[in-house]
């Protein structure tokens, strides 16, 4: 997408552009990484005001979303209405069954978390196909550390922990063991020229290029099976601590069980 350089835009109506282009270009990179299939369950952990859900609308997916945002999620309601599963919590704590999600999607949120480590141990606990990873590149020049914030649409005033792609691929290991990771990235020119020649980056290849100011990363999660004894007559007595291992048949018998 190319800009004319005399066009009256404002810094505002720039910023807008651009925003709209990094999207896109996180777009691409995930649905090449992941390959979504029409009628499997996505999770969007982190899912904010629901740009990462519209993603797999668009494949026919069943739409899943948890952020401990209420304000966000009351956004992403307006949009999706019935059509997407929208629950209050936290990333380190998936209010959800074990191996309930085909795919797990986790896109800027490991920069601003105490434990990315926990949160990842979460994602692939629930998984049982593939998860993907989306991250700010610690090495990217880009940008400022603030301008990256801004791009991606961060708190600008929060302290953050832009990550690598080596920190993330030993989480990785450590969590799923050696598993195949494929990855890539996205966003390569700097602030001073990103404005006008946004085109030439898709002459750069998504697939395992470290330049990028946003990289992807996916693996495959080996489903487990779990069990729970008695579970009709045992659900009502199961403690926050362990209703994360319920199956999903009860699950809204135990919600129920909260009111």
């Amino acid at each position: 997408m190319f800009l004319d350089q005399a066009s009256p835009l404002s810094d505002k109506e720039l910023k807008a552009l651009r925003r709209k282009y990094v999207i896109s270009r996180q777009k691409e990179l995930i649905l090449d990484l992941i390959a979504p299939l029409a009628g499997e369950r996505i999770l969007d952990v982190g899912c904010g005001t629901g740009e990462n859900l519209q993603f797999f609308q668009e494949k026919w997916c069943s739409l899943t979303g948890i952020d401990p945002s209420k304000e966000k999620l009351d956004v992403a309601r307006q949009k999706y209405g019935d059509r997407a599963e929208l629950v209050l919590a936290q990333p380190d704590d998936i209010p959800f069954s074990d191996n309930e999600f085909d795919i797990v999607t986790l896109v800027n949120v490991l920069e601003i978390s105490d434990n990315p480590q926990k949160i990842i141990e979460e994602v692939i606990r629930v998984c049982r196909g593939r998860v993907f990873i989306g991250f700010i590149n610690n090495y990217s020049f880009v940008s400022t550390k603030q301008g990256l914030k801004e791009m991606f649409g961060l708190p600008l005033s929060r302290e953050m922990h832009f990550l690598s792609f080596y920190e993330i691929k030993t989480m990785v290991k450590k969590c799923a063991g050696d598993v195949a990771v494929r990855w890539g990235s996205v966003i390569y020119f700097p602030n001073i020229i990103r404005y006008y020649f946004e085109a030439l980056e898709e002459i750069f290849p998504l697939r395992k290029n470290p330049f990028g100011a946003f990289i992807g990363v996916t693996f495959p999660v080996k489903y487990a099976y779990f069990t729970l004894q008695s579970p009709i007559t045992e659900s009502f007595k199961l403690k926050a601590k362990t209703r994360n291992t319920a199956p999903e048949a009860i699950r809204e018998i135990l919600r129920q069980a909260d009111k």
